[in-house]
């Protein structure tokens, strides 16, 4: 697939590593000289020095040529600009990145395609939307919707005192015979090996286990795992940034009690204008004795959502010793990312990961319509929509040739989640969510080509 990419920075840079180390053909525009050296000497792409809205460079880079084209750089009217040129000058899909969220609310009404622009992507708005469902599943450290909830992938660390430790698979599958919940993907603590479970594998204590579950499936893992589900209503967001003032509007709409924490004393001043429901604060979060005077013990969650990595980090330790129950930080060292569970902090976010796994559904084979890497771990979750000349249509699970280095997790049919076994019979229509390891991905792409 050639691919276009117009941004080096964070996200466009984070793209086209992605992207090259599955042999796409990329090629990578900016302005910016340095960023364009840095990927040039670390990833086997093509790069040009120049405006991505100039129809020279578009030229240039052969855009009548390409299969996409996705502008993700910090100006949003640039991106824009850039899509809509790159559509009229041939390129087959563009994609453009935002972050005036209300041109998401609107985009059926705009109708964006009609100016050449064919997806946006909002990394902060997706950062808030990651925020309000791990709040919505307090106890876990990872989570992702399928189709509004059919299925949900959840994640979590496993105690010892969770009934699953010492146990097979197919043991534990036994102890709840209404099987509503499938583990996908295991990593073992303090390893970065992930492993695709089968019914002989067992389940160690430290264990980072992602499920795929019915709504209905989600109460037996609490139980299952010895988990507690907290209720949440008194929340804390450090940084005022977009999506500390996304993620509050969304909350204040949903009647949660929320603080805010801004050290610019401008911005906070306008924030209490935008946010008659939240209470702003204006101080420097990082100091422990304004988070003790705002009562930073109260709060059911602290989110810290500051551009700097470790303020977010520092701040949401200081709470998690003040015995807050969620701690969320965003973070955009990818080193960090893959720290998540050892350093104490129930999650951590990142723009970039968030931005590619929306993105990357464009790019896979098949009719895939939703993917996310999993947080800390080397595996993907795709869904597919199977069609009437797919391998796997009208075929029973268990005589599929399906790598052993991936699993079907759940299958969506006419909105309903279903967790299927061996019997069960794919028919066209039908979503299947599957997770697989990076070796696997081509192998179940050409089953529902």
């Amino acid at each position: 697939m050639k691919i276009i990419i117009a941004g080096a920075g964070e996200v466009g840079f984070h793209l086209a590593k992605l992207l090259s180390f599955e042999s796409q053909d990329i090629t990578l525009i900016d302005t910016n000289r340095d960023n364009l050296t840095y990927a040039d000497t670390h990833l086997d792409i093509r790069t040009i020095k120049g405006d991505a809205t100039s129809i020279a460079i578009l030229k240039d880079s052969q855009v009548k040529h390409v299969d996409m084209l996705i502008s993700v750089t910090s100006s949003e009217a640039t991106n824009i600009t850039t899509c809509v040129l790159a559509k009229q000058l041939g390129a087959k899909r563009t994609i453009a990145r935002i972050s005036n969220t209300e041109f998401l609310e609107n985009k059926e009404e705009i109708g964006f395609t009609r100016f050449g622009i064919d997806e946006l992507i909002s990394p902060e708005a997706l950062a808030a939307r990651e925020i309000a469902l791990l709040l919505n599943q307090s106890a876990f450290n990872d989570s992702y919707e399928f189709e509004n909830g059919a299925l949900t992938m959840i994640g979590l660390s496993l105690s010892r005192n969770a009934l699953f430790v010492g146990k097979t698979v197919k043991e534990a599958a036994n102890i709840f015979p209404d099987l509503n919940f499938v583990p996908i993907a295991i990593q073992r603590y303090g390893t970065q090996y992930t492993l695709i479970p089968r019914g002989d594998t067992q389940f160690k204590e430290g264990d980072q286990v992602n499920f795929i579950t019915l709504k209905s499936g989600v109460e037996n893992l609490y139980k299952l795992t010895g988990k507690t589900k907290h209720a949440i209503k008194n929340i804390m967001i450090l940084g005022g940034s977009k999506i500390g003032k996304k993620t509050a509007i969304d909350l204040c709409r949903n009647n949660f009690n929320v603080k805010l924490v801004e050290s610019n004393k401008e911005k906070a001043y306008d924030l209490a204008d935008e946010l008659p429901n939240a209470l702003i604060i204006h101080g420097d979060g990082r100091n422990v004795e304004l988070l003790e005077e705002e009562n930073v013990h109260d709060m059911d969650a602290f989110i810290a959502v500051t551009g700097n990595s470790e303020t977010n980090i520092m701040s949401c330790l200081v709470a998690k010793s003040k015995s807050v129950k969620k701690t969320i930080s965003l973070v955009e060292n990818m080193d960090y990312y893959q720290l998540s569970h050892s350093i104490g902090i129930d999650t951590l976010i990142n723009k970039k990961l968030l931005a590619a796994n929306n993105i990357f559904r464009y790019v896979r084979k098949g009719e895939v319509v939703a993917m996310t890497k999993i947080n800390n771990m080397n595996a993907e979750l795709l869904e597919f929509i199977v069609k009437p000349n797919s391998q796997v249509c009208n075929k029973r699970i268990k005589d599929l040739d399906f790598p052993r280095s991936a699993i079907i997790g759940g299958i969506i049919r006419d909105g309903k989640g279903i967790i299927a076994l061996g019997e069960f019979t794919i028919t066209r229509g039908d979503r299947i969510v599957v997770c697989c390891l990076p070796r696997s991905i081509k192998k179940v792409e050409k089953l529902f080509l």
